[in-house]
C-alpha cells in the first residue's frame, strides 16, 4: 500500500504514511520527541499559511480596495475563474490588517514570514498593496507567497517573496508543482518557467505541466525533485542569460540524474504569460519543438555568425567550438562538432586545432592515425565502417540514423551496393560521392557494432527530444520503454536486444513523419 501511494503521489515513505493517516483520520505518534515537535510545528505553520491564503484570496474577490487589483488581473487575461483556481489574493495597503485578523502570536507571524516587529515595536504585515501568489508544496500545503506590485507603484521591488522559513526553502520549492505533477508524470516532461504568471499562462493554454522557480535560478535540489516526476526538463525562459557557468551545471545534472534538458524558443520579447493572451497555441508548439540545451546554444552561435568569407567561417567555427567544449560527454561533442563542420565547411580535425588556440583543454577528442583519419562526424565513421566491416554493421543501420542529408544519401548508395565501393560511387550523387570517396580511404580503428549503436542512440534521443506530446497512454508507455532501452545499450548482456528494439522503434517513428 505504502509503495503504491509513494508512486502515485510521488511522496517519500514518511510522506506516504502521513498521507494515508490523514485520509483515514488517524493521529500519528513519532518515535523521537524532537521529530514529533518539528512535525507538529510544521503542521501549525502550514495551517496558519492556509488561513493567510484564504484571507488574501477573499480580499481579492470581495474587498472594495481590491478593485484595482481585479482590474489589473483582468487586463492580463486572468479572470475570476483563474484567480479562484490558483488562489490569487490581494494584500491591502495597510500596516497590519492580516496580523490583526489572523490573531496569532508575533512569533508565529515571523516564523511564517507573514509579519515582523517594526521600529515602534508593533506587529506589521510583510506584504502590502500587492497581488499575492500563494506557493504550495507538491503535496498541496501552502508554505510561502510571492507578491507583485501594481503598475504605478513607487515600490522599487516589482516582486517580493516570502523569506526562507522552517517550512519553505526556495532552492527546493517550485511554484505550481502541486497543480502540474499529474500531467508531468503522464508526459514524462516538465516545463520550468521564470515567473508565476508564465506558469498560469501555460495552464490557461492547456499545457498543465509548467512550474517556476521562486525568485532563484534553477538549482540541483530542484532537478533532484523534478527527477521524481519526469526525465525531460524544458526551460521556458531566456536560456541565453544562463551563461557558461549555468551550462556546465546543466550538463552535470543531465549526467548525474539521467535527465534531458531542453530549451523552448519564444518570439523575441514575448513570454508565456503574454503569449497565453495573443497566441496560446504557440506555447504547446514551442515546447514540442524544444532543442537540447547544447543544441540551442550552438544554434544561436551559428545563426549569429557568418560564413560569407573564409575569415568569417573561421570566427564562427571558433565561437561554436568554444560552446561545444563546455559539454563533458566526448560523444556528444563529436556529434555537434560534425554539425559545425558541415555548417562552416571545415573538416572537424581542423576545427579541433582552431578551437585549441583559445583554450588549454582539447575541444573534441578525435583519434587520428598516421594516415590521417578523416572522420568529420560520428556518421562519417559509420559510413567508413560500412566499407570495411559490412557484414558486421549492415543489420544495425537505417536511414533514420543519419541527421546530415548528404551523409544519409551516401548511406543509401552504400547500402544499395551492399558495401561495394565501386558500386556505391556509381549509385551516389556528386555530393554523396565525395563523402564516400573519403570514407573509402579513411583508416578507421573502431568497434563497428558499437559505433552503429552509438549512432542509433543519438538518433533515438533526437527523436524523443522532438516528440510532440501525446495523451495516448499506450504511446506514452512505448516512449518510456524506448528510454529504458537506451540505458540497456550499455549493459553487455542486454545491449543487442535493446538495439534491435530501438532500431525497430525508430524506423516506425520516422515512418510516421513521412
Amino acid at each position: 500500500m505504502f509503495k503504491f501511494i509513494q508512486e502515485i503521489e510521488h511522496l517519500d515513505f514518511v510522506g506516504a504514511i502521513e498521507h494515508i493517516a490523514g485520509k483515514a483520520g488517524y493521529q500519528l505518534t513519532y518515535t523521537t520527541g524532537g521529530q514529533s515537535k518539528d512535525r507538529q510545528r510544521s503542521k501549525q505553520l502550514t495551517e496558519i499559511m492556509s488561513q493567510a491564503v484564504d484571507w488574501y484570496h477573499n480580499r481579492l474577490l470581495t474587498a472594495p480596495d481590491a478593485r484595482v487589483a481585479r482590474d489589473y488581473l483582468r487586463e492580463r487575461g486572468l479572470s475570476g475563474d483563474v484567480a479562484r483556481e490558483f488562489k490569487l489574493g490581494w494584500a491591502p495597503d495597510d500596516w497590519d490588517a492580516l496580523s490583526r485578523d489572523l490573531g496569532v502570536s508575533i512569533d508565529l507571524l515571523r516564523e511564517t514570514g507573514l509579519g515582523f516587529i517594526n521600529k515602534r515595536g508593533k506587529a506589521q504585515d510583510s506584504f502590502r498593496a500587492r497581488v499575492m501568489f500563494p506557493i504550495f508544496r507538491d503535496s498541496g500545503e501552502p508554505v510561502a507567497f510571492g507578491g507583485r506590485i501594481l503598475p504605478g507603484s513607487k515600490d522599487p521591488a516589482k516582486y517580493k517573496n516570502s523569506p526562507e522559513t522552517a517550512i519553505y526553502a526556495k532552492s527546493k520549492t517550485l511554484y505550481g508543482l502541486n497543480w502540474a505533477k499529474a500531467e508531468i508524470v503522464t508526459a514524462d516532461e516538465v516545463i520550468v518557467c521564470e515567473g508565476y504568471t508564465d506558469v498560469i499562462g501555460f495552464h490557461r493554454s492547456g499545457v498543465r505541466r509548467a512550474v517556476a522557480t521562486c525568485g532563484t535560478a534553477l538549482t540541483e535540489d530542484h532537478v533532484r525533485l523534478l527527477k521524481r516526476f519526469a526525465k525531460k526538463v524544458v526551460l521556458a525562459f531566456d536560456a541565453d542569460s544562463a551563461g557558461q557557468g549555468a551550462a556546465a551545471r546543466f550538463y552535470e545534472w543531465e549526467q548525474r540524474y539521467k535527465v534531458e534538458v531542453g530549451v523552448a524558443h519564444f518570439p523575441q520579447g514575448k513570454d508565456p504569460g503574454d503569449l497565453a493572451n495573443t497566441d496560446p497555441d504557440s506555447l504547446a508548439k514551442a515546447v514540442a519543438s524544444a532543442q537540447p540545451f547544447l543544441g540551442f546554444r550552438l544554434q544561436r552561435v551559428l545563426d549569429a555568425g557568418s560564413v560569407a568569407s573564409p575569415e568569417a567561417r573561421s570566427r564562427t567555427a571558433e565561437q561554436a567550438m568554444s560552446v561545444i567544449n563546455e559539454h563533458p560527454d566526448t560523444n556528444v561533442r563529436k556529434i555537434y562538432a560534425g554539425q559545425v563542420a558541415t555548417h562552416v565547411g571545415i573538416p572537424v580535425v581542423d576545427l579541433v586545432k582552431l578551437a585549441e588556440r583559445r583554450t588549454r583543454n582539447p575541444t573534441v577528442s578525435i583519434s587520428t592515425t598516421p594516415t590521417n583519419r578523416l572522420s568529420e562526424s560520428a556518421e562519417f565513421v559509420v559510413l567508413a565502417l560500412m566499407f570495411s566491416h559490412w557484414d558486421e554493421i549492415a543489420d544495425w543501420l537505417s536511414e533514420a540514423l543519419f541527421l546530415d542529408d548528404v551523409n544519409r544519401r551516401a548511406y543509401i548508395a552504400a547500402g544499395n551496393a551492399f558495401g561495394d565501393v565501386a558500386k556505391s560511387l556509381e549509385l551516389a550523387d556528386p555530393e554523396a560521392r565525395e563523402v564516400l570517396e573519403r570514407a573509402a580511404v579513411a583508416d578507421v580503428e573502431s568497434q563497428p557494432v558499437r559505433e552503429a549503436w552509438n549512432l542509433l542512440a543519438a538518433a533515438v534521443r533526437r527523436e524523443l527530444s522532438h516528440r510532440v506530446t501525446v495523451s495516448d497512454p499506450e504511446q506514452i508507455q512505448i516512449d518510456r520503454a524506448a528510454r529504458l532501452l537506451l540505458e540497456q545499450l550499455d549493459v553487455p548482456n542486454m545491449a543487442e536486444s535493446a538495439a534491435e528494439q530501438l532500431l525497430s522503434w525508430l524506423n516506425i517513428r520516422v515512418g510516421e513523419h513521412e
